[in-house]
């Protein structure tokens, strides 16, 4: 049985023609007009992809920062054996910093962070969790700056909007840019850092259509699909 549709969502679809793709400015104006949720809700781009996830090397992925930030507050882990690494990693505001003791308590189901880092070192013990962290997008990874021996850097940079991006298993790819509170500037700035890097990291094994559509909305709101055109996204 399909889904009852609220009253906010139908109004907010009514000012969409689904038909149709917008530029991405004209995409952020409309969003901002749509009638809000009760919630700072999170804004989102969704790209569907011409490529072959089962591929290794049609495989996208990285890491974008963010103009103005996500919005959200993130609570990063930093696996590092007591010294330097462990010590920068707290002063950059780091809210979880540990070794084996962290490891144990991540083997017994516990994930209550956004995101990892790691200290090539401690990579040694830490790759036994990835059954535990990988499904849940949480394992460390060189590819996206989170293995490294400057932990501080690293916390910073993920606090201050750090946001990754991946093919899930459909060549989908699902990014936050932001919140509804921004400013539509601001909104419009994330978003256009994210599509730059997803058109740059384009695998030179894909032939035709890279970018085959993308979507703008909000938690509760409508898609609206993207023209991106300016881009050059083919």
């Amino acid at each position: 049985m399909a889904k009852k549709q609220s009253k906010r969502y139908r109004k907010a679809l009514s000012m969409v023609d689904t038909a149709k793709t917008y530029p991405l400015k004209n995409a952020v104006d409309i969003l901002g007009k749509f009638p809000r949720a009760k919630f700072n809700e999170t804004v989102e781009i969704a790209f569907r992809l011409g490529v072959d996830p089962k591929q290794s090397d049609q495989m996208v992925r990285g890491t974008v920062p963010l103009p103005h930030g996500s919005g959200k507050v993130v609570r990063v882990l930093v696996f590092a054996k007591p010294g330097a690494a462990a010590d920068a990693a707290r002063a950059a505001g780091a809210e979880f910093v540990g070794y084996d003791d962290l490891i144990a308590k991540c083997q017994s189901g516990w994930a209550d962070f956004d995101v990892a880092v790691a200290t090539p070192e401690a990579m040694s013990e830490v790759r036994k969790l990835g059954k535990v962290l990988g499904p849940r997008g949480l394992m460390p990874n060189p590819k996206t700056g989170t293995v490294t021996d400057d932990t501080a850097k690293a916390v910073k940079e993920v606090k201050a909007g750090r946001v990754e991006y991946k093919t899930d298993k459909a060549g989908n790819i699902n990014v936050p840019v932001g919140k509804v509170a921004f400013t539509p500037d601001q909104i419009m700035e994330n978003a256009r850092s994210v599509i730059e890097a997803v058109v740059r990291a384009r695998p030179t094994s894909v032939k035709g259509t890279f970018i085959e559509g993308a979507t703008l909305a909000a938690t509760m709101s409508p898609p609206i699909r993207l023209d991106l055109r300016e881009f050059h996204a083919t």
